[in-house]
């Protein structure tokens, strides 16, 4: 590992060379020691051909090359267009669905292996060329036998030795900040990576794909807020997944959307409506969730259905973290700042020993300016800087079990933004939340509590059967005393063997149920010895 983490930092060089991203990192406003590291870089020195490429360009591409890491990475920038220049972010959004294809060949064969028949077996008709392509797998449309519609999801070939190389290094960075920086141990970067070398690596398994895309279409099963497409579990492999067509306009794509009369109120409402609902009502929401993992139905565009695709990553919380953000969010949109200090003190995300007041104060400061405006008038990109600023001036510590939930939210911020920029977010989400909360106290949800905790009473009684029985045989656990090891010493065995009725062993090296019976075996010893005397 240590190897291939090597010879991924030299493959990282070349590519920040070839496509001269230091340039861009050196035309920012960085300290002067950073700003010095261009003098000692020795490509640097040597004389440079112009690029005709643009910057965006040039990041695109070098994302591209460096594997699905990065490309992903760029795919979440994409959609941050407040904290990006526009012709960056322009190009980054090629990276949603244009991604290189592989070989067509190779997708074949790889699709044929994993289902084991030919492709002329199971499919009346399959496109050689990809529909579409992404930084983990591409797609192939086709027609099955019985004669419905579907896509063919393959996944790449010779992914996990890069991604192994990528993580590899990402850990390294991540020991070094918490070593070396107190803030970045708040943020617990190693936790951090930890999350996303499982969720990478699931992403793998489409297997698991198709099992979170069939618990979301179920979750909406006749739902006007979301589509789902169905799966076909009799062709889907760890590496392939074949399932239901869709049609639909992107949503990024507003021109379409705007030549169809779509409601572009009603449908950025929607998305907060069904980003609430997965993460409050659900406990499972899609974590993927770009503008290429998106689309908007062209049936009923007066009333705008989304269609969602790629469930390869998906959240969940537990019950204790909804509660705890429903409270949050609650207490935040009614602008009771106090209540927030206060539930964050109680969660343990800031030391308990932090001054109620001004903790209060430093909240109210950072939250107030962005309420009774529209989503275009906000500059979430000042709000997040001045969020870390009290966070580190509290020892706010970042939760890992949050890190997918906060990536959907940019995600769907970010999306908002461009489909309704006049979105009032918050007046969008507080009736679901106030909804949500009178429901949890509802007679029928504290019926259903009750009957769960009556349900875990058999378990719970034989757990205290169970306890009770080990207080009353304290020792029954214990190892075996160390002569009943010494097989050479018969004496110290007799004498360590307990009565027939304490469940020991004679003389056969078995367990001893106590050590407690030295006595015992004495008298036996000293009787045996008098009748021999006799």
């Amino acid at each position: 590992m240590k190897l291939l983490a090597v010879r991924r930092l030299l493959r990282i060089q070349r590519v920040v060379i070839r496509y001269r991203l230091d340039d861009l990192l050196f035309a920012l406003p960085l300290p002067w020691f950073l700003l010095a590291l261009r003098f000692v870089l020795p490509w640097r020195w040597l004389p440079r051909r112009p690029l005709e490429l643009s910057r965006g360009a040039r990041l695109r591409l070098a994302l591209q090359d460096l594997g699905p890491i990065f490309i992903k990475f760029g795919q979440i920038l994409s959609t941050r267009r407040d904290l990006l220049p526009e012709d960056i972010a322009d190009e980054l959004m090629l990276l949603q669905d244009r991604v290189p294809p592989f070989d067509s060949k190779v997708s074949v064969a790889l699709i044929e292996a994993q289902l084991g028949k030919k492709i002329s077996e199971v499919f009346k008709r399959f496109d050689v060329e990809p529909l579409a392509s992404a930084s983990v797998a591409q797609v192939h449309a086709a027609q099955l036998k019985s004669g419905e519609e579907v896509v063919v999801k393959v996944i790449r070939p010779g992914l996990k030795p890069v991604i192994a190389q990528d993580l590899a290094w990402l850990f390294i960075l991540a020991r070094a900040a918490e070593r070396l920086s107190a803030d970045a141990r708040l943020l617990h970067p190693v936790d951090v990576v930890q999350d996303y070398e499982k969720t990478i690596y699931d992403e793998l398994d489409l297997l698991r794909e198709a099992a979170n895309a069939s618990q979301l279409r179920r979750n909406f099963e006749g739902s006007p807020l979301l589509y789902v497409p169905q799966v076909y579990w009799d062709w889907c492999r760890p590496k392939v997944l074949v399932m239901e067509r869709i049609y639909g306009i992107q949503v990024t794509d507003l021109a379409t959307l705007a030549d169809q009369r779509t409601d572009m109120k009603m449908l950025a409402e929607r998305g907060v409506e069904i980003f609430f609902t997965q993460v409050f009502r659900d406990s499972f929401f899609h974590a993927d969730m770009h503008p290429g993992n998106i689309f908007v139905s062209t049936v009923q565009p007066w009333s705008p259905q989304y269609i969602a695709i790629d469930c390869g990553i998906v959240g969940s919380l537990t019950p204790e973290d909804q509660d705890y953000l429903a409270r949050n969010l609650f207490a935040f949109f009614k602008r009771d700042y106090r209540r927030v200090a206060q539930l964050h003190i109680d969660s343990g995300w800031v030391p308990a020993e932090t001054k109620l007041n001004e903790f209060e104060a430093a909240i109210r400061t950072v939250c107030e300016p962005i309420f009774e405006k529209p989503l275009k008038d906000i500059s979430f990109g000042q709000v997040l800087m001045r969020l870390f600023q009290t966070a580190r001036r509290f020892n706010m510590e970042v939760q890992p079990q949050l890190v997918l939930l906060q990536k959907t939210l940019l995600n769907i911020e970010g999306l908002g933004r461009q489909l309704y920029p006049d979105l009032d977010l918050w007046n969008t989400a507080q009736p679901f939340l106030e909804r949500w909360m009178r429901e949890r106290v509802s007679p029928r949800t504290l019926l259903g509590n009750v009957q769960s905790q009556f349900e875990q009473i058999p378990h719970l009684a034989n757990m205290t059967r169970d306890l009770l029985e080990r207080m009353s045989q304290p020792h029954a656990q214990d190892p075996p005393p160390p002569w009943h090891k010494r097989k050479d010493d018969w004496f110290l065995r007799l004498l360590g063997a307990a009565h027939l009725g304490g469940g020991a062993v004679l003389a056969t090296g078995g367990p001893l149920s106590q050590v407690g019976h030295w006595p015992a075996g004495i008298m036996v010893a000293v009787g045996l010895y008098l009748v021999v005397r006799r």
